[in-house]
């Protein structure tokens, strides 16, 4: 890849987001910024959340980690169907009917406040640590790709890359996030196709020979049986169910653009086509990885040490110029569909959770939002240059992990305030959700000790959930029948 080249892609796809960025956000106030004034079309907002819920993660690691783990993430995929239909049938209905900017003001109406900073603290969190991790993937990238020739140390380019990110969201908040992340899942589409169909030609392979060299590939293995094994399909398919839920029904940052559509019948056609064009995604993901691990054997190219490593390596240095330029715009859509909505999301979970900005006048309003906005844009910035020291695993391993815990107490609240009305001691609350994640933590560590030789992988979001749910049973009181029933 030439750098020159590198520089023209990155330069021309920021000068084209900002251009939308400018006529979006025209007129814009702070309630175009949190609810794009609720008119946005159920099929732009569609194909819009497919590149938010893939981000650079997906675009790097899923096809890398298909040589240590085979296609078993499929049955993830699988479960997220599940999940999905959770969140179309239960989750939306309430959201709407509640009328909310932040989803977190449930737990308000139902626990209390306690509760309710508790549910919104643990987003945050949960939310800024997530989506700095998978911006790093595609700082790395464009280190290698551009900045790294040009002599520009690593803590800069990033720098670089957030500021982009807030030019172009500053104003418009989710109204501009719903039209470039149409635009950068096209572009991320594009480039998995283009790269399967460059590859298969580099292997001289037919479309049907493409097809059966990678169903006969030993790494084209959805299912698995075994008990112990962490990729067992019970574990896989019911954890995928749940982290669907957890990572987008009880996440600010996709639920945010599901409610600004025009009402909760056209979010339901979102999220029902939204489903059906992930699981196709998803599989060509696995399936590039396929090609790219045979591509390597038939050059004789040494698989990388980090898995991560591999689609970058191959893509950069020897697939040539287009699938070069193909990847490069494609990691760089898919990882900032993530990163730019991820910034506005916690703009106004903060605001409208902590700030509570709706009760204040316009201009105030528009102060603090700008304030925020660039505290998380700084804090992004922090967490991703700590995380280049500390991590050691695959990116996306490292993402879950973070994920179970820090779901996990989401899970146990609304799983809790849906399916029963007892009330709650609401000022203990914050203790149970941050208890649950350390006795999590203790038992997955010694699980193999405990459970016969059982290994907890993503199911340890249930587990979390579990004892933030049975934390709240214990704090709890049945309903008096004179005392009202609450949400």
């Amino acid at each position: 890849m030439n750098t020159t080249v590198a520089l023209v892609i990155l330069i021309a796809y920021f000068g084209m987001l900002i251009a939308v960025s400018f006529y979006t956000a025209r007129g814009a106030d702070t309630n175009t910024f949190f609810t794009a004034n609720r008119q946005s079309p159920w099929w732009l907002v569609a194909f819009g959340m497919i590149g938010t819920s893939l981000s650079g993660v997906t675009f790097i690691s899923v096809p890398g980690a298909v040589g240590k783990i085979g296609f078993s993430y499929f049955q993830v995929v699988l479960g997220y169907i599940v999940g999905y239909f959770v969140i179309g049938s239960v989750l939306m209905p309430l959201y709407y009917r509640l009328n909310l900017i932040s989803i977190y003001g449930y737990l308000e109406k139902r626990f209390g406040f306690w509760s309710y900073k508790a549910g919104a603290g643990f987003f945050l969190l949960s939310r800024t640590v997530g989506s700095a991790v998978r911006l790093y993937v595609a700082a790395g990238v464009l280190q290698i790709a551009l900045f790294e020739p040009l002599g520009v140390p690593f803590e800069i380019s990033v720098l670089i890359t957030i500021g982009l990110i807030w030019i172009y969201t500053f104003k418009g908040g989710v109204k501009t996030i719903i039209v470039t992340d149409t635009l950068q899942t096209l572009f991320l589409i594009t480039a998995v196709i283009l790269t399967i169909i460059l590859i298969a030609k580099e292997l001289n392979l037919s479309f049907s020979d493409m097809v059966k060299t990678i169903d006969n590939s030993p790494m084209s293995q959805i299912f698995f049986w075994e008990g112990n094994d962490a990729k067992n399909f019970f574990k896989q398919f019911i954890s995928g169910a749940f982290i669907a839920i957890v990572m987008t029904g009880l996440d600010q940052d996709l639920m945010q653009k599901n409610l600004t559509c025009k009402n909760i019948g056209e979010a339901q056609k979102n999220m029902f086509w939204f489903t059906c064009t992930l699981v196709i995604v998803n599989f060509l993901f696995l399936s590039l990885g396929v090609l790219l691990y045979q591509f390597a054997q038939k050059e004789g190219i040494a698989i990388p040490a980090r898995t991560d490593d591999l689609y970058p390596m191959l893509a950069l240095n020897h697939l040539g110029l287009v699938v070069g330029i193909t990847f490069l715009l494609g990691i760089t859509a898919a990882t900032y569909a993530s990163a730019d909505s991820a910034l506005t999301a916690l703009t106004t979970s903060f605001c409208i959770d902590f700030m509570n900005v709706e009760k204040r006048p316009e201009a105030e309003r528009s102060r603090i939002k700008h304030i925020v906005h660039i505290g998380f844009s700084l804090l992004f910035y922090v967490v991703i240059i700590i995380f280049r020291q500390l991590n050691s695993k695959e990116v996306i391993t490292a993402v879950f992990d973070i994920a179970g815990y820090t779901y996990g107490p989401l899970l146990g609240l609304y799983a809790f305030g849906i399916f029963n009305k007892r009330p709650v001691a609401d000022r203990v609350v914050p203790f149970i959700c941050i208890a649950s994640p350390i006795l999590t933590y203790i038992v997955s560590e010694h699980s193999v000790a405990w459970f016969n030789g059982y290994q907890f992988g993503f199911e340890r979001l249930l587990l979390n959930g579990l004892f933030t749910f049975v934390g709240l049973w214990v704090i709890s009181k049945p309903v008096k029948e004179e005392e009202p029933v609450t949400v």
